[in-house]
């Protein structure tokens, strides 16, 4: 159990700690030259059952309440400290307020100084700290005056103290590691150390873990937990970590980092949460109100955000988003302080609940329902109202990350749940009833899309995507409609997305012709195929209907118009990617010249600039000016999908499909975009 110290300057919590654990806590010069607290102190009591009994010693002087902040992190146990001669001072209000405010439910009074005070004197006394704690969390704790000269009181303290400690058990240390930094420094013989205390999860002698917010990596040498040599620190623990790694300095590592499972680190500057304003506050809380932001052992400017129409009355609660000054390490579900920027008051705090909160489009109606959601602290209920929110289904991967979960502990929800999962570049989860309703609508767009188009072969993936509910990320899409593949709701073909029912074919005088024109696009001629005049005269067949086959086979994905009326198959296409890939592979700056492409398919340079600008259009290649590079994104465009991946869902290339756009005529063909505009590049949205 870790207990923290709370109350106004000089009434004695430092005295009262040596008393319990005979550890003078203020170890700096200047601490015992002004004989008082100015930075966090630490001391341990062990017990006679083996356990030991943490205690964090913070600062009362009101300079030093950012320091107190600091300390308060990850605390069990609160032990407010009030003098019996003075009794509740305006530290003493705060510091309970900011217990309050980080949800801390467990705690008791030590009226100190009782040898000071006479029977009169500690009865206002107590009075004034019973009124002080009603309505917060510590309402109804036990008041035991004390008196570190006499002793009185000390005995009975102790006993109180090992009783809580042996309710509160060991802490589970469900979730990935977390430990707050609140000291760094370099020990003779070992290097780098790190104290603090472990918010979750346990971690244990050559573990690597994430200094995050900077990202540098570490590995643990050696542990002390509880201030003694260990093999494992565990949630609920305070912890020296002995680090080692590249950059692992003690002036690397500063008080706020945290020390994190490397799955863990992803640093934040926007958070939505839940504010509650202090009701000792004068006025409300406006739009884009200043503040400092305190969070574990992190100390930030911060911009308070209001995602509703009116501001924060003083004792009132509301969403909000914080703009902060700079990224932090957090969870979803810690609590944080809000304090005035001249740092002369608390004025709030709350509890976080979306780490990647948006910019645009924060206030709307499936917003609040997103956040309401976010607000359940179990995460069994917190995963169902999110899968029942828009956009209906949850993001796993990210709501185990900013829950500190692992993914494993999170698919057992899913399946308690009995929710659908999904997997592609991140792992989501919907409702049965959610994807009952997707399936229904892509048979349905499907079934129209068919009658509408009866010589097409079927819809090409992006616009079916974008016509779906849920919409999903393209890569999960893709393997959605596997699985509905494998239940032969549908059939990916090719370049198209169709109903098994549904099949186009060219007749048998276009088969004919087909199988004569195929042989004059392939083999040595591949890169200079015919155009189609020429096609017309070698087969004595009018330009028309050579033309019309051509354009219909490029609806098929079987060719590509790379200029008007200039077809090359698909697997030209194909290998010509390759070779542009191979040319920005092979010279170090990764541009080529229409040159060097030109050399490359022993072409004329006329057709080698018109096979880069089909390239550029569809955006394989980005150019500036007689250079061009290679666009990573988009090399898979024209590949050819074997049998096996279109069983899966796999996803064909775009280009030939009915919902294309080709740059000759303005043709419907896919996406959405046309040849004379670079396509749009996928963000997974």
């Amino acid at each position: 159990m870790i207990v923290g110290t709370a109350g106004h300057i000089d009434h004695g919590k430092t005295s009262l700690v040596k008393a319990l654990t005979g550890v003078d806590t203020d170890r700096l010069k200047e601490e015992k030259a002004r004989g008082i607290t100015i930075d966090l102190g630490f001391a341990y009591w062990p017990l006679p059952n083996g356990d030991v009994i943490g205690f964090v010693d913070v600062p009362g002087h009101e300079r030093f309440v950012h320091t107190m902040l600091a300390g308060a992190a990850g605390i069990d146990f609160a032990l407010l400290v009030v003098a019996a001669d003075e009794a509740v001072k305006p530290q003493t209000r705060e510091h309970l307020a900011i217990m309050d405010l980080l949800g801390v439910k467990h705690g008791l009074v030590a009226l100190t100084k009782a040898d000071r005070a006479g029977k009169e004197q500690r009865e206002k006394a107590v009075a004034e700290v019973e009124a002080l704690l009603a309505g917060t969390s510590l309402e109804g704790a036990n008041i035991i005056p004390v008196s570190v000269v006499t002793g009185e009181g000390i005995e009975e303290l102790k006993a109180r103290l090992q009783e809580a400690a042996a309710r509160f058990g060991q802490r589970e240390a469900q979730g990935l590691f977390r430990l707050a930094v609140d000291r760094s420094f370099t020990l003779a013989g070992a290097g780098t150390v790190v104290t603090g205390t472990v918010l979750s999860g346990v971690a244990r002698v050559g573990d690597h873990v994430t200094i995050s917010p900077s990202g540098r990596a570490a590995r643990i040498r050696s542990i002390h937990a509880q201030n003694l040599p260990a093999q494992q620190g565990r949630a609920g623990e305070r912890c020296a970590l002995n680090l080692a790694g590249e950059g692992i300095t003690k002036d690397a590592i500063a008080r706020g980092d945290m020390v994190l499972d490397p799955v863990l680190h992803a640093p934040t500057d926007r958070i939505d949460a839940i504010l509650r304003v202090l009701p000792s506050e004068a006025r409300p809380i406006g739009q884009w109100f200043p503040a400092r932001f305190h969070h574990a052992a992190t100390e930030v400017g911060a911009r308070i955000v209001l995602l509703d129409d009116m501001p924060i009355p003083p004792g009132g609660d509301a969403m909000v988003q914080l703009v902060l000054d700079a990224p932090i390490a957090a969870a979803s579900q810690d609590t944080f302080v809000l304090r005035d920027t001249s740092a002369q008051r608390t004025i709030g705090g709350g509890t976080l609940l979306d780490l990647r909160a948006p910019a645009r489009h924060r206030r709307g109606p499936e917003r609040r329902a997103q956040l309401t959601a976010l607000a359940h602290a179990d995460p069994v209920i917190a995963m169902a109202a999110l899968a029942a929110a828009p956009p209906h289904y949850v993001d796993l991967t990210r709501f185990a990350r900013d829950r500190a979960f692992a993914l494993t502990a999170v698919r057992a929800l899913v399946q308690d749940l009995g929710l659908v999962c999904l997997e592609g570049s991140s792992v989501i989860a919907l409702g049965a009833t959610t994807w009952a309703s997707f399936t229904n609508d892509i048979i349905a767009a499907l079934e129209t899309f068919h009658a509408q188009n009866p010589d097409m072969q079927g819809m090409g993936f992006e616009r079916l995507r974008l016509q779906s509910d849920p919409r999903f990320p393209a890569d999960i899409f893709r393997n959605a409609l596997g699985i509905l593949v494998g239940e032969r709701k549908l059939v990916i073909e090719g370049s198209w997305v169709r109903l098994p029912g549904h099949e186009v074919r060219l007749n048998e005088k276009e088969e004919r012709l087909w199988a004569q024109i195929r042989p004059l696009l392939g083999k040595t001629e591949r890169f200079r195929p015919p155009r189609v005049r020429d096609i017309a005269g070698m087969l004595d067949q009018p330009e028309a209907d050579i033309r019309a086959l051509c354009k219909l086979n490029s609806r098929l994905g079987r060719l590509d118009e790379i200029a008007h009326d200039h077809f090359f198959l698909r697997e030209t296409t194909a290998e010509m990617v390759g070779i542009v890939q191979d040319l920005a592979t092979i010279i170090p700056s990764g541009q080529f010249t229409a040159a060097q492409f030109r050399d490359r398919v022993e072409n004329g340079r006329k057709v080698a600039i018109q096979i880069l600008e089909f390239f550029d259009r569809h955006g394989v290649t980005l150019r500036r000016g007689d250079l061009r590079r290679l666009n990573k994104y988009r090399i898979d465009l024209f590949r050819p999908v074997a049998a096996n991946e279109a069983s899966q869902g796999g996803e064909a290339s775009p280009v030939g499909r009915p919902d294309f756009k080709s740059g000759w005529g303005r043709e419907p063909v896919l996406g959405g975009f046309d040849s004379h505009s670079l396509p749009p590049v996928s963000t997974g949205t």
